[in-house]
């Protein structure tokens, strides 16, 4: 499937990763949809980025983890783009906490934003990319589906079924819908990091150093592209994972 001019929606895209992968679409010719959750998020900077690439971007306010408001996010963005040929799920809660202070509340979070959001969003997504013909899936996973993090054993259970489901919805959805993941190491720390949290994570590289975003961006773009690929996660880590 060729970037330009294929519809994107990416959910929780106006910060961070997310919108530096939107960015970087965008200025393949992609026309991106996307949501965000909080007000207070820069939803209006990054459409206003997204379209200075020449194309019009779609935005909404979105709960993932309601099913009524994604079907309406998604009912809205084929009827005002057209279709949808890509769907990254990309919205996502990091919480941490010592496994025996872990709230039930905590982990219901963690388990519905991080897995409950994905798979809703896709399956509101795929009869639409079903009818078209084709479609591509991509869930934004993390190592730590992978690596035992003191800490964050909601986080990572979250994560864990994210690539359970990953592969079940390859399985189902093929051929006509490709369903990969990906898997990133430390790409962009927290706002206010230490010199510490780097040095730490550099340390945890095989490269010597943290990723980029756009080492994100171009490998969503390789999974888009390539229509040989379906049902994997892809680690961009750096080789974090071998440490």
């Amino acid at each position: 499937m060729l970037i330009a001019d294929s519809v994107v929606l990416i959910t929780g895209a106006a910060t961070r990763v997310g919108r530096h992968v939107a960015r970087y679409l965008a200025e393949r010719g992609a026309r991106i949809a996307f949501s965000y959750y909080l007000e207070e998020e820069p939803w209006e900077e990054a459409r206003a980025e997204f379209e200075s690439f020449g194309q019009q971007a779609f935005v909404r306010r979105v709960e993932v983890r309601d099913s009524a408001q994604v079907h309406q996010l998604v009912a809205e963005v084929v009827q005002s783009m057209g279709r949808i040929d890509v769907l990254i799920n990309n919205a996502s809660v990091w919480l941490q906490s010592p496994f025996l202070d872990i709230s039930e509340a905590d982990w219901d979070l963690a388990m519905e934003v991080n897995v409950r959001g994905p798979f809703l969003c896709s399956q509101a997504v795929a009869p639409f990319m079903l009818q078209q013909g084709a479609g591509v899936v991509l869930n934004i996973a993390d190592l730590s589906a992978f690596q035992v993090w003191k800490g964050y054993a909601h986080h990572a259970a979250s994560k864990a079924a994210l690539v359970s489901l990953t592969k079940s919805m390859a399985v189902e959805l093929a051929p006509t819908i490709r369903v990969n993941a990906i898997a990133p190491g430390t790409v962009l720390l927290p706002e206010g990091a230490s010199e510490a949290k780097r040095e730490w994570a550099v340390s945890r590289s095989l490269l010597g150093r943290i990723g980029s975003p756009d080492d994100i961006a171009r490998m969503a773009t390789f999974l888009i592209e390539n229509d040989f690929l379906t049902g994997s996660v892809y680690l961009v880590d750096g080789g974090r994972a071998l440490t």
